[in-house]
């Protein structure tokens, strides 16, 4: 049985969408948030030449910096002032998260409301600042340390410059994944990473077919990569759909002198109650040491050597560790952003109850048990459609970006978008409603 919600939605009416100026302003906020971030992506940093970089990172973009590159929206490939993208900032929050679960101080800031989550986000924004510095210090030394003269005139200054400009450049994307949020159609972090991914798809699918007329790639392996590519987005559809819906029954209540009946609902509990979390988190980690060894692995040799070639993408290690790190944030967040206890406090402080469980201790438990069934389920469907990219590359050499990991946050981001829409739409269905009840008791 469909919640009132649901029915409302079905019947959604597309053509208030002209009458909705809020939401209009919203999406044209976010365009044009999203128009200056692409923007920035083309700004390169001082002292850079073009050429030698373009030709340095032709070398090594199919591997770790490749990736990074994906999520920055090509900011990498040409080192502009967006080159380090979001990172830092899921870094951090991925950090903070975890500090929520062992100290009580942090634990006990998460549980104050509305002011603990605001100090929260200030330790994040701090943390943020810190491991940019550290990247974007790596990434200058490493720029001058290559082998292709990238850096004019290296040294102390350059150094400086790039920091300060990189730092910089996250901080802007910061607040404008804030900005996003709370004055646009909402999931700014989310719609930015969906941005350097959509932008990079042309170039991917030209470079693919320019392999296809090279005869690098066969035609049939081309063809079966695009019907892979379809078959891969029904299925995240499907899943990020799915639902467990858990029974609520209401008994009767009295309510002055009427009796009201028992009603019925349904608790639904997402198989991917994590949505693209647990692939961004585990790729920012993997990005984080690997990026300082990439950059330094062609001069110093050694252990660097050796960390980039383990941690390249098809490598059993980096499988591996991707896999583990897919499966625990997928666990992990799920516990962060539902709370088995709370649910089962507030069935309880209203009435409601699951059918043939007692309420409470029990209810929470019950919840519990059929979250981590689900989630299990949820993790193990991620970690394949991300693995996808990895035995693309190890099988047909096809640029990773044609993958499960792109495809599953450009899918889940465009699902949540248009909910973000039909939510406004509904608000704004609501409030009409609202005013022409007012007008015809007026005129009564």
């Amino acid at each position: 049985m469909a919640s009132a919600a649901e029915q409302l939605a079905a019947n959604l009416n597309w053509g208030a969408f002209a009458k909705a100026e809020e939401l209009k302003k919203r999406i044209w906020f976010t365009l044009g948030a999203l128009l200056v971030y692409r923007f920035g992506t083309y700004l390169p940093l001082p002292g850079i030449d073009p050429e030698a970089l373009s030709r340095a990172f032709s070398n090594a973009q199919t591997g770790i910096i490749g990736l990074f590159n994906m999520f920055s929206g090509g900011a990498v490939g040409r080192m502009a002032i967006f080159a380090l993208g979001i990172m830092p900032y899921i870094s951090a929050s991925i950090i903070v998260q975890l500090l929520t679960t062992v100290l009580p101080a942090f634990e006990a800031l998460k549980k104050e409301g509305e002011s603990g989550r605001k100090q929260l986000n200030q330790y994040t924004r701090y943390l943020t600042v810190i491991l940019a510095v550290f990247q974007a210090y790596a990434i200058a030394v490493g720029l001058e340390g290559s082998q292709n003269s990238i850096v004019g005139d290296p040294g102390v200054f350059f150094r400086i410059s790039a920091v300060l400009t990189l730092v910089g450049g996250t901080m802007f994307l910061m607040w404008l994944g804030e900005q996003i949020t709370s004055r646009g159609i909402g999931n700014g972090i989310s719609l930015i990473i969906f941005a350097g991914i959509v932008a990079e798809l042309p170039r991917a699918i030209a470079g693919t077919l320019e392999l296809g007329r090279q005869g690098a790639i066969s035609t049939p392996v081309i063809l079966g990569i695009i019907v892979l590519a379809v078959i891969v987005i029904a299925f995240i559809v499907f899943m990020e759909r799915a639902q467990r819906r858990l029974l609520i029954q209401y008994p009767k209540r009295q309510v002055g002198n009427q009796i009201m009946q028992g009603q019925s609902s349904h608790l639904p509990l997402k198989l991917n109650t994590a949505g693209v979390i647990p692939p961004i988190f585990a790729s920012s980690l993997l990005l984080l040491p690997a990026t300082v060894a990439n950059f330094q692995a062609g001069q110093a040799g050694g252990w660097l050597t050796t960390v980039t070639a383990i941690l390249g993408h098809g490598q059993p290690l980096y499988m591996l560790l991707y896999t583990a790190l897919i499966l625990f944030f997928s666990f992990f967040y799920t516990a962060i952003v539902f709370n088995p206890t709370d649910t089962a406090d507030n069935l309880k402080k209203h009435g409601g109850f699951i059918p043939g469980i007692r309420p409470g201790e029990r209810t929470a438990e019950y919840i519990d048990y059929v979250l981590t069934r689900i989630t299990v389920v949820g993790a193990i469907y991620i970690a394949i459609v991300c693995l996808l990219p990895e035995f693309l590359i190890s099988w047909t050499g096809v640029p990773f970006y044609f993958g499960g990991t792109s495809l599953l946050i450009v899918v889940s981001v465009t699902m949540d978008t248009v909910s973000q829409i039909q939510g406004h739409l509904l608000a704004h269905q609501y409030e009409g409603m609202i005013k022409r009840a007012k007008l015809k008791g007026g005129r009564r």
